[in-house]
């Protein structure tokens, strides 16, 4: 559900940049007042394990769809919702500078689309309203799905009302959002069913993680989180280098849906204004266009990656995964550690 910046005008794409920017800046400070130690490295690995699974579409059989998690809510759930959206804003900000997943113009609408509504609305509305009573596996399974397919929803519905407020006519609302609304609900159970399976391992395995993650518990413990710190960072490596191969080639759930009204995945942008100077930026940042190497004779025109070499896509895929996640980690790393530096002294 990665906008391009041809569904949004400058006005609202701008507005969402704003309003995400709030939220971040907001989400910075609770995290330089509530940060602990051990959920650095934590942010980073996972932070790289959403990257390499966002690059795994699966086919939704009978539609001609793909999908891929979000992963907002695994955030929220594993770092808490401050912690969580800004390892999802960091996923985002490198996907689209780096490999074109996304426009520049359209990142604040995306980062808020998928970040805002797992993280401040899905989580503690549903999925701590649920886990609170009592937490188990049936539990945290139930309030996974839920709260991903609310969260899900609230994402198409506002990508539905951002293109319709940009006066996108190519897509009219009714229309727009009667294909939105049930292919994200297929997907949001997926998604549910996934995240429930990562957050059931970690109740097992070390759910110090999960009271950490909650800024309304106290936590004493200093119980390094070593083991499953390595083995999200071996699943990230796997995932993005190895399973991404193997992602379906179906457009997504955004495409899918623009597809079956226009005829086409996406639509043209405006040749002249700011989409085009953010577009030629893009161009100059990007490394990795659709994940895979930018060399002459891989792409069409339209920067669309050819059938062949077949070779020569997959070793841009793989390290195209290996090295998102890589810059992921990093950069979500030393935000963090920016944020604590910048942290006042008190007495």
């Amino acid at each position: 559900m990665h906008m391009a910046d041809a569904l949004l005008s400058p006005a609202v794409g701008g507005t969402f940049w704003l309003v995400t920017g709030g939220v971040f800046t907001y989400s910075s400070k609770r995290v330089q007042h509530e940060i602990d130690s051990r959920k650095i490295p934590l942010m980073g690995v996972i932070g790289a394990f959403i990257f390499a699974a966002q690059m795994i579409n699966f086919t939704i059989p009978g539609t001609g769809s793909s999908g891929h998690i979000g992963g907002g809510m695994i955030l929220a759930i594993l770092l808490g919702p401050y912690a969580g959206f800004l390892t999802l804003a960091s996923i985002l900000t490198i996907q689209s500078l780096f490999f074109a997943d996304g426009g520049l113009l359209a990142l604040g609408g995306n980062i808020f689309n998928l970040g805002f509504f797992p993280c401040f609305i899905a989580y503690p509305l549903v999925y701590k309203r649920i886990t609170n009573k009592r937490t188990s596996p049936k539990s945290i399974t139930a309030a996974s799905i839920l709260s991903v397919i609310l969260a899900l929803q609230f994402g198409a519905l506002f990508v539905v009302l951002q293109t319709v407020f940009s006066g996108v006519t190519e897509l009219p609302f009714k229309s727009f959002i009667l294909v939105m609304q049930p292919i994200h609900l297929i997907i949001g159970l997926i998604e549910g069913l996934v995240t429930a399976a990562v957050v059931n391992f970690i109740f097992k395995a070390e759910p110090e993680i999960l009271q950490v993650a909650d800024p309304l518990q106290q936590n004493d413990s200093k119980r390094s989180f070593g083991k499953v710190i390595l083995l999200f960072a071996c699943i990230a490596l796997f995932a993005g280098g190895g399973l991404s191969w193997f992602a379906s080639q179906n457009p997504d759930g955004l495409e899918w849906s623009i597809a079956k009204i226009t005829g086409k995945k996406e639509l043209p942008p405006p040749e002249q204004g700011i989409h085009s100077s953010l577009a030629k930026l893009q161009e100059k940042t990007t490394l990795w266009p659709n994940y895979h190497f930018n060399e002459p004779g891989i792409y069409d025109n339209a920067q669309t990656p050819k059938a062949s070499p077949l070779s020569a896509l997959k070793t841009g895929t793989l390290l195209s995964g290996i090295i998102g996640a890589g810059l992921t980690l990093l950069s979500i790393i030393g935000i963090v550690l920016l944020l604590r530096m910048s942290k006042p002294i008190t007495s």
